[in-house]
């Protein structure tokens, strides 16, 4: 069922005009209308004067309260939302998406100051939303990035589907195609689901623009501002930011080299009943760890026990030893939703997809998903279905994972040889996180770092986009495909801490 937020807020005055505060702004004092508001709600929001989830008032209540125009609330807004104190939805509105910030005007004011002075993403200054961490059009090296070498993908394979997939019969050129996606596809993946892991039907698969797509069709059909949804930490940074922007709050499980802090997953389960959890329950991403049989054992009787969903991001299963634990296959598809997608193993660029669920939640998730944006790209979808139906597949895959175990291990001594040490030891897949045991601090941080390797040349990516705690010493993900490289191991020399 899809939970529709109210237009009433029941935490406090902010749900309506004639309960909001007016705020102490005016022309004649210091800063303008929109800076003033900007600190006025900041400290409102650290001081927990605002809680997480409270719906902001409508543009036009704020403005006819505080005697504004609409104009200079729409752009306090946007620089709330920019700062991430803000979360907005579509026909919903605003809402407060986190409250770790300083409570004082003065960090407000810093914080909109620097906003001022760098309206867009600087090509000197990275964050997890860097457009060259996904173009791959940059010419720095991608050591941070989430995609391989198209030669070790196997491009005769991917150009061959693609050039079959344009050879789509002219009749499906009218309308938009399947609204549950490529019928073929779905056939195809159900067969493997059904031979490989658990049993599941056409009718269970959802097609979808990649993992990302699926986990936003997830949210807008289980969850409502102000719930609490559990991740990893940990765990895969657009996530984090993609929970914020549906107005939920995102709360940290400690994951490492032993798993998860299940005894923390209870506390925390118990203190906020969340709704949804995501996991990567193979090859994890960044730390490339698997959980154990007992762990996903344990980890579905808190669900029950708690009653939440569990999104399973399946998306590294190929390149995982067989016989890995499944949550879909314990669980049957009854509280376990599976998310898949074929960027590892194919190429990112045809950003294709899937959901696995139970029918009735299916039903819900191609309604939302047909309001959001209609039917998938049925193009990409036989490409897709062209290159896993092809009899050169499996070796393929098979070669990937060759190369990526010979490659993690190159890796793993290059990075040694810098004084760095994995964060805990991958048990395959295309990542390692690894950094120095040093204590971070503002001057010497994964940011600081990753700030100055793209001045140099190379994308990295520091611990911050991964954590929801403060780090407490500098690691960064390394893409073992670009890691044993001259360059990058000088510019670890130059910067290991003596």
């Amino acid at each position: 069922m899809t939970h529709q937020p109210s237009n009433d807020s029941t935490d406090d005055a902010a749900g309506n005009a004639s309960g909001w505060p007016v705020l102490e702004i005016g022309r004649n004092k210091k800063g303008g209308l929109v800076e003033q508001i900007v600190i006025a709600i900041s400290v409102m929001v650290g001081s927990r004067a605002l809680r997480i989830g409270t719906r902001m008032p409508s543009v036009r209540q704020f403005a006819k309260c505080n005697g504004v125009s609409t104009f200079t609330v729409v752009e306090s807004y946007d620089r709330l939302v920019n700062l991430g104190l803000l979360s907005s939805r579509r026909g919903s509105g605003y809402f407060v998406a986190r409250h770790d910030i300083a409570a004082s005007p003065q960090a407000a004011a810093h914080a909109n100051a620097n906003a001022n002075a760098n309206p867009s993403p600087s090509p000197t200054a990275i964050d997890a939303l860097t457009p060259d961490l996904y173009s791959g059009v940059s010419e720095a090296l991608p050591v941070g990035a989430g995609w391989l070498p198209p030669e070790m993908y196997g491009e005769a394979t991917v150009l061959d589907a693609v050039r079959q997939a344009m050879r789509i019969p002219a009749s499906r050129l009218r309308g938009y195609g399947h609204p549950l996606g490529f019928p073929s596809l779905r056939q195809h993946l159900a067969t493997s689901l059904s031979e490989d892991l658990f049993q599941v039907e056409p009718d269970q698969v959802l097609l979808t623009h990649g993992a990302t797509h699926a986990f936003d069709l997830i949210l807008r059909s289980l969850t409502k501002p102000g719930d609490t949804v559990l991740v990893e930490d940990p765990g895969y940074s657009n996530l984090q930011s993609l929970i914020r922007h549906h107005g939920c709050i995102p709360v940290g499980i400690a994951r490492g080299e032993a798993g998860l802090d299940l005894d923390a997953l209870a506390s925390e389960a118990a203190r906020t009943q969340p709704k949804l959890m995501f996991v990567n329950t193979v090859l994890q991403n960044p730390l490339g760890t698997s959980l154990s049989q007992a762990q996903t054992h344990r980890l579905l009787a808190l669900a029950e026990q708690f009653d939440f969903w569990l999104v399973e991001d399946d998306i590294y299963r190929e390149m995982a030893a067989r016989g890995e634990a499944s949550l879909a296959a314990m669980d049957g598809l009854r509280r376990v939703i599976r998310v898949g997608s074929f960027s590892k193993t194919l190429s990112p660029v045809l950003r294709v997809g899937s959901i696995c669920a139970s029918l009735s939640l299916v039903a819900e998730l191609v309604r939302v998903k047909m309001l959001a944006g209609l039917t998938t790209s049925e193009i990409n979808e036989r490409a897709v279905y062209h290159a896993i139906s092809a009899r050169p597949y499996k070796r393929m895959v098979e070669r990937l994972v060759a190369q990526l175990d010979a490659a993690r291990e190159r890796s793993i001594d290059c990075l040694a040889q810098v004084g760095m040490a994995p964060v805990a030891r991958p048990r395959g897949g295309m990542f390692v996180s690894a950094g120095w045991p040093d204590v971070q601090t503002p001057e010497w941080s994964g940011k600081v770092i990753a700030d100055m390797a793209l001045k140099a040349g190379i994308l990295l990516s520091p611990n911050e986009f991964f954590m929801l705690r403060a780090p407490e010493t500098v690691w960064f993900r390394f893409n073992v495909a670009y890691t044993d490289t001259p360059v990058l191991q000088a510019f670890l020399q130059s910067i290991r801490p003596r």
